[in-house]
C-alpha cells in the first residue's frame, strides 16, 4: 500500500509538557505528539519513509564517532537532531546527505540505496533529490540571488525559463521576491538564508538536511526560519531532518533525536 502521512492538531491547553504516544490500529503505525501547545497526530499507513539508515559507523582513526546509527524519516516529517557539541550530530547529517562516507551500514532515499552509487551518478542524484541548508549560507558572492538559487536547477539540465519562474516563486513565497536581483552582499544575514533555503528548494528535492541552520542569526530571524520550515511543511509537504541547538526549533518539531557519544538514545 502506498505510504500516506496525516497530520492533525488538537488544542490541549491542560498539558504541561511534552507527552510521546505510539500505538497500532490495523497493522498501521499511529503516533501522538502530545504538547502544551497541542497535539499532533500522524498516521503511517504502508511504507512511507522518505529516509531509512541502519547500522551507520564511522571511525575518524581510532576515535569512534558513529556507533551503529538507525534513523527513518517519513514524508512531511520535521525531525531535529539535537546533542552536546562532538556527539556526531553533523558527522551523522553528512553521512545521510551522501557529503560523507560511513565506515559500515546503508542509507536508503526513496527505498534506493544510495550510500553505493559513485561520483557522477551520486552528484547527480543529490542534486537533484536531497537540499542542503547549513549555518553559513554558502551563496556564490558573483551571482544575483535568483542566479543563487536558479543553479542547482541549470545544473540538474532543467529548462533556463522553468528554473526562474520557480525561483521567483520560492523567493516570493519566502518573502523576498522584491530582492531577485540583488547580491548576497547587498542582503540582510535573514535574507541571505532565506535565498539559501530557496536553493535548497528548487529541484523540489525529497528530503532537505539543515544543519544548524539558524546558528549564524539573531534571535528575530532564527524565529521567522523556525515558521518557515512548518510553512514549507504545508505548502509541499516538505521534508526536514535538522541539526540544531535551538531548544525552541526542537521542541516544535514532530520527533527529537537525542544523540550522544555516536549514539541516538
Amino acid at each position: 500500500m502506498a505510504g500516506l502521512l496525516l497530520l492533525v492538531r488538537l488544542h490541549l491547553p491542560f498539558l504541561r509538557q511534552r507527552v510521546l504516544i505510539s500505538t497500532k490500529f490495523a497493522g498501521d503505525s499511529i503516533k501522538f505528539a502530545c504538547e502544551p501547545v497541542g497535539l499532533r497526530l500522524m498516521a503511517t499507513i504502508g511504507n512511507n519513509h522518505v529516509l531509512k539508515a541502519t547500522n551507520i559507523q564511522k571511525y575518524y582513526g581510532d576515535l569512534w564517532v558513529l556507533k551503529g546509527v538507525n534513523v527513518e524519516i517519513a514524508k512531511g516529517e520535521i525531525v531535529s537532531i539535537v546533542g552536546p557539541s562532538g556527539s556526531g550530530k553533523s558527522t551523522l547529517l553528512h553521512i545521510l546527505g551522501t557529503l560523507d562516507v560511513a565506515a559500515e551500514g546503508d542509507v536508503f532515499l526513496r527505498d534506493k540505496k544510495i550510500n553505493v552509487l559513485k561520483s557522477k551518478a551520486l552528484a547527480a542524484f543529490r542534486n537533484k533529490h536531497i537540499g542542503f541548508i547549513f549555518q553559513f549560507h554558502h551563496l556564490l558572492p558573483e551571482f544575483s540571488a535568483l542566479e543563487n538559487v536558479c543553479i542547482p536547477g541549470w545544473i540538474a539540465g532543467r529548462k533556463k525559463r522553468e528554473v526562474e519562474e520557480q525561483a521567483k516563486n520560492l523567493l516570493l513565497t519566502l518573502g523576498i521576491g522584491e530582492r531577485l536581483d540583488n547580491k548576497p552582499a547587498a542582503l540582510s544575514g535573514g535574507e541571505q538564508q532565506r535565498v539559501a533555503v530557496a536553493r535548497a528548494l528548487i529541484n523540489s528535492p525529497d528530503i532537505v538536511f539543515a544543519d544548524e541552520p539558524t546558528g549564524n542569526l539573531d534571535s528575530a530571524n532564527a524565529e521567522e526560519l523556525h515558521k518557515l520550515f512548518f510553512d514549507l511543511r504545508s505548502k509541499f509537504q516538505q521534508t526536514f531532518l535538522i541539526v540544531t541547538h535551538n531548544e525552541e526549533l526542537a521542541r516544535m518539531s514532530d520527533r527529537t533525536l537525542h544523540m550522544k557519544d555516536g549514539k541516538i538514545n
